[in-house]
Order: C-alpha cells, then sequence, then structure tokens
C-alpha cells in the first residue's frame, strides 16, 4: 500500500468508528417505545365489573310480597305512607281504632277494610287536585289488628302479633320456641276459610332444614298446635 493510502484509511478510521456508535444507540432508542407498549400492565381491576354484575342482590321473596299485597289493613296497624319528592306528605301513622289515617292536605282518610295498593291508588287519586303526578306508596310496618294464636308444647302460649310476610318458624320462635316434650311430627295449624276450618299438617323439622316450600306463611287468625 502506498504511503498516501495509509495516511487516508488513519484519517478516515476514527471517524468511521464514531458513527457506527451513534448509530448503534439511535437503534436501540427506536426499539424501546415498542417493548414497552407492547409490555403495558394490566390493569388489576379490570376484571372486577363483569365478576360484581353477577353478584346481583336476591330478589325478596315472593310469597312474602303477595302476603304483604293481598293483607286487609286494620285499626291499630301502623303504615308507611310515601308521596315521592313530597317529604312533607310522607310519614308513619297508625290507622286509629275508627279505621282512619289523617293525611296533609287530604284529612281523614278510610285504611281499614282495604289492601296497602288499594290505599295508595285512593290516595294517588285524592292527591291530584293538590300534586301534578302523584307517586304515593304505602307499606305496612305492623299488622297490630291481626293476630295469630300459638297452643300446646311451646314456651309461651297464646296470642302474638302478626308482622308482614310472617312465617310457621318466625312464629314458633316468636313464642319461645317448643318445649322439650313437644312431638314436633305432629304440629299443625287450624286455619279457617270459607267458614270452614281446616287442618294444616306442618312438617316442621323439614322446614328448619331449610325447605322454603314447607316454611308457610301464616295467615291472620292461624293458630298453631303443637302436640
Amino acid at each position: 500500500m502506498k504511503p498516501g493510502s495509509i495516511l487516508l484509511v488513519a484519517f478516515l478510521a476514527p471517524s468511521l468508528f464514531c458513527l457506527a456508535q451513534d448509530k448503534a444507540p439511535a437503534a436501540q432508542n427506536a426499539a424501546k417505545p415498542a417493548a414497552q407498549e407492547t409490555a403495558k400492565p394490566v390493569a388489576p381491576d379490570a376484571a372486577k365489573p363483569a365478576a360484581q354484575d353477577t353478584a346481583k342482590p336476591a330478589a325478596p321473596d315472593a310469597a312474602k310480597v303477595a302476603a304483604t299485597d293481598s293483607y286487609v289493613i286494620g285499626a291499630t296497624d301502623v303504615l308507611v305512607v310515601s308521596v315521592f319528592k313530597e317529604p312533607t306528605l310522607s310519614s308513619s301513622m297508625p290507622v286509629r281504632p275508627d279505621g282512619m289515617i289523617s293525611m296533609p292536605l287530604l284529612g281523614d282518610v278510610q285504611a281499614s277494610g282495604k289492601t296497602p295498593l288499594q290505599l295508595a291508588d285512593e290516595i294517588t287519586a285524592k292527591l291530584k287536585k293538590y300534586v301534578q303526578d302523584p307517586n304515593v306508596t304505602v307499606i305496612l310496618t305492623a299488622m297490630n289488628s291481626k293476630k295469630v294464636y300459638l297452643m300446646g308444647e311451646i314456651a309461651h302460649t297464646g296470642p302474638i302479633e302478626m308482622t308482614p310476610g310472617m312465617t310457621l318458624l318466625q312464629a314458633i320462635a316468636t313464642g319461645g320456641g317448643l318445649n322439650p316434650y313437644a312431638n314436633a311430627k305432629k304440629i299443625y295449624i287450624l286455619r279457617v276459610e270459607g267458614g270452614k276450618q281446616l287442618k294444616i299438617p306442618v312438617q316442621y323439622k323439614q322446614a328448619l332444614k331449610g325447605d322454603l316450600s314447607l316454611n308457610l306463611i301464616l295467615n291472620p287468625g292461624d293458630t298453631i298446635v303443637v302436640p
């Protein structure tokens, strides 16, 4: 090689080496964003909404709701009358001995002899004179006018006040439970329907095990007999 060529190579070598170094970091930096984008962390709560939607609260027992809706209001019962967006018209009130309740604007309203739904419809119709599109709800909170009777081998016999949708097990528990010598296999309910007395056998132990169909909804005036 000629001396001139050797000098030229020696002069260009450092420049080529520096150019190679500059390209290498650029290539490394260009590859970093792609790697970072593909490695995005997964949000820890991303899967939670679907799981929460499947865990909706259970609907209320249909039989209890039906029993309350068909209940006929009587004197001394306690009602909650709610008028949507009208707090001054909403309150808890007892049914007077004459069967009336007292409401602002309306005065006395006949409550006894009606179901909660019927009473709500009547109040709605009366309020239309004063409130635009009233939305009325009547909830029964105490069945003071209705009794259930307990007889036989129960800790506390006699009449007990019903609660909305009261069941066989709830009534027996209210009476303090069965005595040690009670014959749980022969418990029955005496019920008057259509002027006739019915004897309804009770499967108490199966009801205790969780069979809801055997935990009977009681009617006002029912008598639970425990031999």
